[in-house]
């Protein structure tokens, strides 16, 4: 037995969690640093490197401004959690959109709580937030529309999303650039997923494992080909990262400028007393 969210408020909620995924799956790690990479250093070993230097990210904030497909323009600032668990809480304002164009999401324990506004309250008994916790709803989160809600990648490493430029065999330096007051070497490529893929033939598993779940969202959404650019600052971190795609169902083109990491970060998940749990009101329609 199924159950569905009512017209506005699931589209509001699924533009939400597909840009959550979206503008959160393009994270890479920031440094304050100064300055450019070592003069022996290729624009592709740069780009390598950087994206090595992710890994050791344990937390970050970051904003964000582009275009997502279906939902237009956004922006939003955001904080994560990457280790030792993934967690993470925005707050997004979809441009585009003339009413309930605010929207706020927190990822805590593999699941997703989108809060609906005032429009979602008035559908729930006042509860205005809805969790998602995609192993407790099981196959029946496809009924709702999950993959594209995007909980069941919540406890996905986003950071391997930086890695995508790593397959390009056209990185290019294009020129030092200030992004926030941080001097950057601006670096700039284009990948297929194919390119990318075959890249990682040399690479270890564990490595090559991590790698491979970049492409997964963007095969989903009918991405082929991928525009990225990429502003590496002295301590050889990504300040910032913009990728631009076409989707099937429209343009994909998201910059994301990173604030500051390594700092502690705490997503509490929202009161129970405000919020609709899928999994259980499932559950009860099914025994009654």
């Amino acid at each position: 037995m199924g159950i569905s969210v009512h017209g506005s408020v699931r589209r509001r909620v699924t533009g939400a969690a597909l840009a959550a995924l979206l503008l959160g799956g393009g994270v890479v790690g920031c440094g304050k640093g100064s300055g450019s990479e070592s003069p022996e250093m290729t624009p592709a070993a740069a780009v390598e490197k950087a994206a090595k230097n992710a890994q050791d990210i344990t937390s970050l904030s970051y904003r964000l401004t582009g275009k997502v497909p279906e939902e237009g323009r956004v922006k939003a600032e955001a904080q994560m959690s990457i280790k030792p668990t993934l967690a993470m809480s925005m707050k997004m304002t979809a441009l585009d959109q003339t009413t309930d164009n605010q929207v706020e999401i927190r990822l805590v324990d593999k699941a997703m709580y989108i809060d609906g506004g005032a429009a979602a309250a008035k559908e729930m008994d006042g509860k205005r937030w809805i969790k998602f916790d995609l192993a407790a709803l099981g196959k029946d989160a496809d009924a709702l529309g999950g993959d594209s809600l995007g909980a069941g990648q919540a406890d996905k490493n986003p950071l391997q999303e930086s890695t995508l430029l790593t397959g390009s065999k056209d990185v290019k330096k294009v020129g030092t650039e200030t992004v926030d007051g941080v001097k950057t070497t601006h670096y700039k490529g284009t990948v297929t997923l194919d390119e990318f893929r075959a890249s990682l033939k040399d690479e270890d598993k564990k490595t090559r494992d991590q790698r491979e779940k970049a492409l997964e969202q963007y095969e989903k959404m009918g991405v082929d080909s991928i525009t990225m650019h990429m502003w590496i600052d002295g301590e050889d971190h990504t300040k910032q990262f913009r990728m631009k795609g076409d989707a099937d169902k429209g343009p994909l083109d998201m910059t994301i400028t990173f604030l500051d990491y390594n700092k502690p970060v705490t997503v509490k998940a929202p009161a129970a007393k405000d919020t609709m749990d899928l999994a259980e009101m499932m559950k009860a329609a099914q025994q009654g």
